[in-house]
């Protein structure tokens, strides 16, 4: 089991440069990847992307990929040629079209990067893409064995409190049986009171109880409760992301004790309903930060 939340950083080196990869992991429903690498290197985002993927299911994961010059490196300026006489061509064009001259200035050049450090521009794309490759599964490495330790920490806790969830569950299958044996003294109370002689045998009494017993029944409510915490059990016991199959379970666990606060018309069964309901948003609110 895995948290969503996690943060991974490595660096890698070429004779050159430094490259920096810094992944974190925030709460999602869904997987979102948000990929940041510097303008020139922009064919790094599509393998990036796919490398993250392969590692996370579920939550909102940033990647940021730097190039940092070292600084040793040699600071002299490069003119890209073919960029130049692409532009000056265009700019000739312009002129002859407006009829006057169309100056360029060397801070065209440099904010155009046509004029660039030679450092820089020695750093292709493909040539550096091992090195970005190395120091991305060195952070997803560490993003990963965050988001491990964090999860078994939620794990710990989730299972803590499906505990006492099961405490609740058999409290109320205990105190259960007893409700339609109340009615019937409540019943025959309320008749001695009138002055109306009615023995507990009588078969009015017996079909009224009958009744009420059947409409307060929760034992299919109860086993199925059984059941979901099971299957708690087993998704917290698995490698697999278990996120959303959890989330599915906690409104089916509510579902079912909001139908026992329903059918239960008794004060006890209802407090241990409402104190269960209470335990349940807590580890609802824990399986939101659960892959």
């Amino acid at each position: 089991m895995n948290s969503m939340t996690g943060f991974g950083r490595a660096v890698a080196q070429t004779d050159r440069y430094n490259i920096l990869v810094e992944i974190s992991g925030v709460n999602r429903k869904q997987t979102e990847i948000a990929v940041n690498v510097p303008r020139s290197y922009a064919e790094w985002d599509a393998p990036v992307r796919s490398i993250v993927q392969g590692a996370v299911s579920r939550g909102r994961v940033g990647v940021s990929v730097s190039v940092e010059r070292l600084a040793e490196a040699d600071g002299s300026l490069q003119l890209d040629e073919n960029k130049l006489a692409s532009l000056a061509g265009l700019l000739n064009r312009a002129a002859d079209l407006a009829g006057q001259p169309m100056p360029l200035q060397a801070s065209d050049l440099l904010r155009l990067e046509i004029i660039a450090s030679t450092a820089e521009a020695a750093l292709s794309p493909e040539e550096a893409w091992p090195v970005v490759e190395e120091a991305l599964k060195a952070a997803l490495k560490d993003f990963t064995a965050m988001r491990a330790a964090e999860g078994a920490n939620l794990k710990a806790d989730v299972l803590g409190k499906l505990d006492t969830l099961e405490q609740f569950r058999l409290s109320i299958a205990e105190h259960a049986p007893s409700v339609p044996v109340r009615l019937r003294e409540a019943m025959l109370k309320r008749l001695a009171e009138a002055d109306l002689s009615v023995s507990a045998d009588d078969e009015r009494i017996i079909r009224e109880v009958a009744l009420f017993a059947d409409k307060c029944d929760i034992s299919e409510e109860i086993t199925r409760l059984s059941s979901h915490f099971d299957q708690v059990r087993t998704l917290c016991g698995s490698s697999a992301p278990a996120g959303r199959p959890l989330d599915f379970l906690c409104q089916e666990i509510f579902r079912e004790f909001n139908t026992i606060g329903a059918k239960a018309n008794d004060s006890t069964l209802a407090h241990l309903v409402v104190a269960a309901k209470t335990e349940l948003e807590k580890i609802r609110e824990q399986v939101q930060n659960i892959e």
